[in-house]
């Protein structure tokens, strides 16, 4: 047997995201199998970082889902956010109308969100790292490139997490619809389990085209823009903006609003035809995304794809605020270092 003094000079697997692991009996011969695993470790601390920082945000901001999703999806006869709003709570309250499919957004969380802002956030340092080996500013990396990572983490987290996308908008909408066509579920696992009972397993990815390229855009603009937006007002160096003041939290919140309007704008088309192929009953949307598209130009205008706008802004904006400042700081505390 060969000495473990063959093996002096090289790292020991110890290192998973700034957490040490002591294990000095368990070195590391291969440098290539130890920088996987180290990847490995840091790429899913940040993906558990934001699933507990999502968790955290969704708590707030599921209401606002909620009201969302009954003004986009058919039979909506609210004239506006604060109507809508107040006929959920009257009808159903709180746990039954607000809150109704919590337990799949926090679902949501795990597949979706922890993809969406752990792999860009890991992508990120990837690019910095990267920048500062080759002697370059770490922040030398262009807007379209931050895009280009926040659409691939949004395209990878929103496949993996259309089934509970689609429970969530089963749960949150079924106590609009009149007591024969309600499904009832009495959980995010329950709904989950009867769609692949009742209608097959690959009915959990129904609407997943839409809710991919919603996904990719919004994600794209969310991530993407508030890393650039960051950098570019910390540079001004004005009202509170420099990065430092108050934690940088003054910062971090004008770059999110931003990017969270922007995004919105992109993404909101692709959120309404989602909504509705996946809380579809009767199978009129079953000729695919675009025929749904077209259904809804022509049936009721082109603003249609629009509606929700508001409480999609008012839950996007501090979800993105919270969700990301959560993810920030918690990974400046565990690793020293900043996540976006």
């Amino acid at each position: 047997m060969a000495s473990s003094s063959a093996f002096v000079g090289w790292p020991s697997c110890q290192q998973f995201g700034g957490i040490t692991i002591t294990a000095p009996s368990l070195p590391c011969p291969n440098p290539l199998l130890h920088t996987m695993t180290g990847a490995a470790g840091v790429l899913l601390l940040k993906m558990v970082i934001a699933a507990f920082s999502g968790m955290g945000a969704a708590t707030f901001c599921h209401p606002l889902d909620v009201i969302k999703t009954q003004m986009q999806t058919e039979g909506s006869s609210y004239s506006g956010f604060t109507d809508a709003a107040i006929g959920i709570y009257n009808k159903d309250g709180i746990k039954d109308g607000l809150y109704a499919g919590v337990s799949a957004a926090y679902l949501r969380q795990w597949l979706y969100g922890s993809c969406r802002i752990g792999i860009y956030a890991y992508l990120l340092e990837s690019a910095q790292n990267a920048n500062i080996k080759a002697g370059v500013d770490k922040n030398a990396i262009s807007l379209s490139s931050k895009m280009l990572m926040g659409l691939t983490s949004g395209g990878i987290g929103s496949f993996v997490g259309t089934p509970s996308e689609l429970a969530l908008v089963r749960m949150s909408n079924d106590k609009k619809l009149p007591d024969k066509e309600r499904r009832n579920y009495n959980g995010v696992v329950e709904c989950i389990g009867r769609i692949a009972r009742e209608e097959g397993i690959p009915a959990l990815w129904t609407g997943a085209p839409a809710t991919v390229l919603r996904a990719c855009l919004l994600s794209a603009c969310a991530m993407g823009i508030t890393s650039e937006a960051k950098m570019r007002l910390a540079g001004l160096g004005v009202a509170m903006l420099d990065g430092k003041a108050y934690g940088g939290v003054p910062l971090l919140f004008a770059a999110t609003l931003i990017s969270s309007l922007a995004a919105n704008i992109v993404a909101n088309p692709f959120d309404v035809v989602k909504s509705r192929m996946q809380q579809d009953a009767t199978g009129k949307y079953s000729n695919g995304m675009f025929d749904c598209f077209l259904q809804i130009v022509g049936g009721e205008g082109v603003l249609k794809l629009w509606s929700g706008f508001v409480p999609a802004f008012l839950k996007l904006a501090p979800y993105t605020v919270m969700s990301l400042l959560l993810t920030d700081k918690i990974t400046k505390i565990l690793t020293g270092k900043e996540a976006l």
